[in-house]
C-alpha cells in the first residue's frame, strides 16, 4: 500500500512533557500501525539542560542549542536510507533565533520533506517570517491542522495553495460512553465535572474559568472544576510553581477553593481518557486566538464532550454549527453563563455530544495516518532534484581552489553593438535590446581581466563595450543614455543617476587600467564632462558609483581638483547619511536595503584609503559589519537582500529572489575591508560570499553553468531562476577574477590607514 520503506519524523518525544511531544509519539506510532511495513523513527529535540529516557523509537537526538548535532541528525538519515522527514515545526522548541537551527539540518536532507506547522502567526516578527519562508522553500509539501492555517500561508506567507494539505489533529479512537462510570473510578460520583487539562500556563485562560466558578455554583452546586496538568517545564524553571499557586490563592479569595481541583500530573493516555470521559463539559478558555491547533480541544471533541471554549482559530472552525460553545475571551460571566445552561440541560449537551462524537470520526489516528501517508506519497511523486549542502558546517563553508573562468556564455551574449540585457535561458533576448548599466559592467571586466594577468577578453568586443559607453553621452543633456532597442534607437534622452554613476565607475576604472592606451586617454577624457552633472544627483548608489570611479580616475589625474572636491563632498554626504539614519540597532545609510548595498561602504573605504581619512574607513567598515550581520543566514551562508524585500523600511531582509550582483558587491566590498585591515575575518567573508554561486545558500543550488560559464539571474524560494542574463554572467566573471587574485595572495596586509581621530 505505501510507496516507500522508512519515515523519520523529527520534533519532540515521550517522555518529553509538551504536546508536540505527545503528537510526534503518537503520529509515529499511528504510522507504525496503520502501515506496518513502514519503519518509522524520530529524531527526538531534547531542551536545555534537560536528560529524557527516551524509547526505541528515537534514533537520534538533537539538542536544541548544539549546532552540530543537526548536521550529525542529517548525515544519519541521508546515511539511514530514509525516504520521506515529517517535520513538527513550533518555533520554541528549535535553537537558534526562531528557531533557525533547524536549517542545518534540512539543508543537509537528500529526500523529500513534509512539514506540520503546529503554530502559523498572521503576524511574523521579521525574524519568524524569514525562518518559516525557509522552511516552507525546502519543504515538498506543508500540513496545517486548520483551514485558517491554510489561509494564513497564502496571504502572509505567499505559499501556493497546491503545495498545502489540511489534516485535522489526531485523536484517539474510543468507544461514545457515558461519564459515570469513568466519574466513580477517579472519585467523583456525584458532581458535574468540567474539566481543562494540559501544560499549565497562564495563557490557558484558567483564571477566567475561577472568576466564572461563584456564577455556576449559583445553577448547579455540585459543580467541580478539575485542572488536570503539570506545570509547563519552561514555566516551571523560570518561576517554579508561583503561577498555580496563585491560581489557588484566587480560588480561595473567591470563596471556591473546595470546588476547584489542581492535579499536578502528566498522565499517561490511559489515565487521560479515564478524565476526559468522567467530564460533563470540558472548557478551552484560552486568552488569544492565535492558536491553530489544541490537542486537547481535538481529544476532548473526539471521546464526544460538551465543550465551551473561546473563539480561538482552531475551535472557532471544529465547534461550528451546534458542535460545541463559543464565549468572548476574558469574559468570566459568559463563560459562566454557557456552562451552567449545559449542566443544567441534559438533552441539549447529549445534542452536542453526540454531533461532536460523530464529526470526529475522520480524524481518528487511523484515518489521519492515511492522510498523513497520502502527504508523504505525493511528496515522493513530486520532489525535484534537490542539491545537498555540503557535509562541513555551512558557516565553514568557503571556496578553497580558483573558480574557473570561463568566457563562453558572455561571448555568446554580444553581438556587434555591445552586450545584450537579458536571456531566455541561455539564448540572447533581443526584445530588451541593450543598456549602458551592463556595457559598463562589461568594460570593467575588461578591465580587470588585463590589469590582472588573466585571460583577455578579444580586442574588438572591450573596444565595442568603450564604443557603447561613448554612443550613450549625450552632450545636449549632459547625462549618459541607459536603455537601446534591437534597432539600435535610444529609448530614453537620459537614463537613471545610478546608471549614470555606474557608467562613470567604468570611465574611471577604464582611465587607470585599460591595457590600451587610447582607451585609458579617451575615458580620462570623457569622464570630468560626464562628472559635471552628479553634483545635482540624490541617489546614494550614485554617489558610491562614482566615488568607485573617481578612485581610478583621480589616481590617474591626481591634478584635477574639482574631480578631487567632488570626491569629497560626495564622500561627506554618505558620511551625512549615516549620521541621520543611523540608530542602536540600524546601522546603514538608509531606511532599508535594496541592491548593490555593499557598495556604499565600499566607496567610503576606498575613498578613505585613497585620500587618507581614516573617518571615511572607519565608517565603511562599521556599514559592511553591521550589513554582514544582516546578510548572513544563522547557519553561515551569505543570505542576500531578495528584490521581494526592497526598501522594507529596517526590516530583516527578506529571503528571495536573491541575485548575483548583491553577492559581487558585497565580495568587493568585503576584500577592500581585509586590504585596508588586514584582517582576515573578512578575507574569509569573500571566500565565503563567492560560495553563494557555488551552491552555498538557502536553497543549496549553485548558480554556475560549468559548461558555458554561464550565470542563473538568481534563486526563487523553490527553484533557480533558468534565464542567464548579462548582469548574472558579468558579476560571476568579476567576483571570479577576484577570488582567483585573493587565493593568490599569502599571509595578512597591514593596515594600510593609520588609525587616528
Amino acid at each position: 500500500m505505501s510507496t516507500f520503506k522508512r519515515l523519520a519524523i523529527i520534533g519532540n518525544s515521550l517522555p518529553r512533557r509538551c504536546g508536540i511531544a505527545t503528537f510526534s509519539s503518537d503520529l509515529q506510532q499511528a504510522m507504525s500501525t496503520s502501515f506496518g511495513a513502514i519503519q518509522t523513527s524520530i529524531v527526538a529535540m531534547t531542551d536545555k539542560d534537560h536528560t529524557y529516557l527516551y524509547p526505541p523509537q528515537v534514533v537520534a537526538e538533537i539538542h536544541d542549542e548544539v549546532l552540530p548535532e543537526y548536521v550529525a541528525a542529517a548525515d544519519q538519515l541521508n546515511a539511514g536510507g530514509y525516504d520521506v522527514v515529517s517535520l513538527q515545526h513550533e518555533f520554541g522548541i528549535f535553537g537558534g533565533e526562531a528557531g533557525s537551527n533547524i536549517m542545518a539540518l534540512l539543508l543537509r536532507l537528500k529526500m523529500p520533506i513534509v512539514t506540520t506547522l503546529h503554530t502559523v502567526l498572521s503576524e511574523p516578527d521579521p525574524v519568524q517570517r524569514v525562518v518559516l519562508q525557509q522552511i516552507v522553500s525546502v519543504s515538498s509539501r506543508i500540513v496545517v491542522m486548520a483551514e485558517k492555517g491554510r489561509e494564513l500561508l497564502q496571504t502572509v506567507y505567499g505559499v501556493p495553495a497546491a503545495k498545502i494539505d489540511v489534516i485535522a489533529h489526531g485523536i484517539p479512537d474510543v468507544p461514545f460512553s457515558e461519564p459515570d462510570f469513568a466519574k466513580q473510578k477517579l472519585g467523583f460520583t456525584g458532581k458535574a465535572v468540567i474539566l481543562t487539562f494540559g501544560l499549565l500556563s497562564p495563557n490557558k485562560g484558567i483564571e477566567v474559568m475561577i472568576d466564572a466558578m461563584p456564577v455556576i455554583l449559583e445553577t448547579c452546586p455540585d459543580a467541580v472544576y478539575v485542572v488536570l496538568g503539570a506545570t509547563h517545564p519552561n514555566l516551571l524553571r523560570d518561576k517554579g510553581e508561583a503561577y498555580r499557586e496563585s491560581l489557588k490563592a484566587r480560588a480561595e479569595a473567591l470563596g471556591v477553593g473546595d470546588r476547584v481541583v489542581f492535579l499536578d500530573q502528566f498522565v499517561d493516555l490511559p489515565m487521560l481518557l479515564d478524565f476526559i470521559s468522567m467530564c460533563d463539559v470540558y472548557v478551552t478558555p484560552y486568552l488569544n486566538e492565535a492558536q491553530m491547533t489544541s490537542g486537547t480541544l481535538a481529544y476532548s471533541f473526539g471521546l464526544g464532550k460538551a465543550v465551551v471554549s473561546t473563539p480561538y482559530w482552531h475551535a472557532e472552525e471544529l465547534l461550528a454549527d451546534g458542535r460545541g460553545c463559543l464565549v468572548p475571551f476574558n469574559a468570566p460571566i459568559e463563560t459562566a453563563c454557557a456552562i451552567a445552561q449545559l449542566l443544567s440541560d441534559a438533552p441539549r449537551r447529549q445534542a452536542m455530544r453526540e454531533r461532536a462524537y460523530a464529526s470526529s470520526r475522520s480524524m481518528t489516528w487511523e484515518r489521519t495516518a492515511g492522510k498523513y501517508m497520502a502527504s508523504f506519497t505525493a511528496a515522493l511523486r513530486s520532489q525535484p532534484l534537490r542539491l545537498v549542502a555540503p557535509a562541513a558546517s555551512v558557516a565553514q563553508t568557503a571556496q578553497s581552489s580558483e573558480p574557473a573562468l570561463n568566457l563562453q556564455h558572455l561571448l555568446s551574449m554580444c553581438d556587434d553593438t555591445g552586450i545584450y540585457q537579458h536571456a531566455v535561458h541561455s539564448v540572447p533576448d533581443r526584445a530588451h535590446g541593450y543598456c549602458v548599466d551592463d556595457n559598463a559592467r562589461a568594460l570593467i571586466l575588461a578591465c580587470g581581466l588585463s590589469s590582472h594577468g588573466e585571460k583577455v577578453l578579444p580586442e574588438p568586443l572591450a573596444s565595442r563595450f568603450a564604443a557603447f559607453v561613448q554612443h550613450a553621452w549625450n552632450p545636449d543633456t549632459g547625462r549618459f543614455r541607459n536603455f537601446m532597442g534591437f534597432s539600435r534607437n535610444w529609448l530614453e534622452d537620459q537614463g537613471s543617476e545610478d546608471s549614470h554613476g555606474r557608467t562613470l565607475w567604468a570611465l574611471g576604472i577604464c582611465a587607470s587600467s585599460d591595457k590600451d592606451q587610447g582607451r585609458r586617454a579617451w575615458a580620462s577624457a570623457l569622464f570630468p564632462r560626464a562628472l559635471d552633472a552628479v553634483e545635482g544627483f540624490s541617489s546614494p548608489r550614485a554617489w558610491a558609483f562614482t566615488l568607485l570611479g573617481l578612485n581610478g580616475y583621480c589616481g590617474q589625474n591626481p591634478d584635477d581638483r574639482t574631480a578631487a572636491r567632488l570626491r569629497r563632498a560626495l564622500a561627506e554626504r554618505l558620511l551625512a547619511l549615516i549620521a541621520f539614519v543611523e540608530t542602536p540597532g540600524w546601522m546603514w545609510f538608509e531606511e532599508g536595503l535594496s541592491y548593490d548595498n555593499a557598495r556604499l561602504s565600499e566607496a567610503l573605504i576606498v575613498t578613505g584609503v585613497a585620500t587618507e581619512t581614516p573617518r571615511y574607513v572607519e565608517a565603511g567598515i562599521r556599514t559592511l559589519q553591521w550589513l554582514m550581520s544582516r546578510q548572513t543566514a544563522p547557519q553561515g551562508h551569505f543570505r542576500p537582500v531578495g528584490t521581494e524585500g526592497f526598501y522594507d523600511v529596517r526590516e530583516t531582509p527578506r529571503l528571495f529572489d536573491q541575485q548575483p550582483v548583491e553577492a559581487t558587491a558585497t565580495i568587493s566590498a568585503c576584500i577592500a575591508a581585509w586590504r585596508v585591515t588586514g584582517d582576515g575575518e573578512w578575507r574569509d567573508a569573500a571566500l565565503r560570499v563567492f560560495g553563494w554561486f557555488t551552491g552555498s545558500n538557502d536553497i543549496a543550488v549553485p548558480l554556475i553553468d560549468d559548461e558555458t560559464g554561464a550565470c542563473l539571474d538568481g534563486l526563487h524560494a523553490d527553484r533557480a531562476n533558468q534565464n542567464r542574463g548579462a548582469e548574472s554572467v558579468i558579476c560571476l566573471l568579476v567576483s571570479s577574477v577576484e577570488i582567483r587574485q585573493l587565493l593568490r595572495i599569502r599571509g595578512r596586509h597591514p593596515g594600510a590607514v593609520e588609525r587616528r581621530a
